[in-house]
């Protein structure tokens, strides 16, 4: 086992917030970034071991981390609800911000376009979640609307529902979207089905449906792009 060093006792070139100050914050590493959220260790852990600890967890992936809830962290000890809070409201903010970045554009022109606001929503459940974007005429989004809400394998999506709030949006098009927290991108045929008849009560009403988006460990598959609508 190491030696365990408190970071009061490193060099400051070696201290996280030290170093941010003196050279920026992309001078950082991921675990010196979270241990500045983590503030402080134990008597038997630096804020840096503990951020190491963390990362190795998840497999130094961010897009894990994003995953982890306030009980997950607090397996790790040393993380208590405090520091376990802060890590994920960083993660939060982080994804907030790409989330407006993306509403800045708000014409939807692609798959791409639509999975850059909808994986905010979606890309770290647990669960399965269905969500629909109503757009303008112009392509532009009027709302973001989660439509139902499931369990690991699966959630119910009522075409009425979703023509519903459509209608109730005066949307010209829509963008449907579900996530699959198995990972697994490839649609079901339940998925095939439901984008079917989408398609087709969305002819009745004029609404036309641009794409159905699968989203899984922040990949996505979409029917337009595979000729599937």
């Amino acid at each position: 086992m190491s030696e365990f060093i408190s970071i009061k006792n490193l060099a400051n070139d070696d201290k996280p917030r030290e170093r941010l100050i003196a050279k920026g914050k992309s001078t950082l590493s991921n675990v010196e970034l979270l241990a500045i959220l983590i503030s402080n260790g134990t008597r038997k852990k630096s804020a840096l071991d503990l951020a190491r600890e963390i990362m190795k967890k998840a497999n130094n992936s961010l897009d894990e981390l994003a995953r982890y809830s306030v009980k997950d962290l607090c397996k790790i000890e040393g993380i208590g609800p405090a520091k376990a809070i802060a890590i994920i409201a960083a993660i939060e903010l982080a994804n907030r911000r790409l989330l407006a970045i993306a509403k800045e554009k708000s014409i939807i022109s692609s798959s791409n376009d639509a999975f850059a606001i909808l994986r905010h929503h979606l890309q770290d459940l647990s669960h399965e979640e269905f969500w629909l974007l109503c757009l303008s005429r112009s392509g532009s989004v009027i709302a973001e609307i989660r439509i139902s809400e499931g369990g690991v394998t699966g959630t119910v999506a009522d075409p009425k529902i979703i023509f519903k709030h459509a209608l109730d949006h005066l949307a010209s098009g829509i963008v449907v979207c579900h996530n699959h927290p198995s990972g697994n991108l490839k649609p079901s045929e339940q998925d095939i089905y439901l984008t079917r008849k989408i398609k087709e009560a969305g002819k009745l009403l004029d609404i036309n449906l641009m794409d159905h988006i699968i989203i899984a460990n922040n990949k996505y598959f979409s029917f337009a792009d595979e000729g599937l609508l």
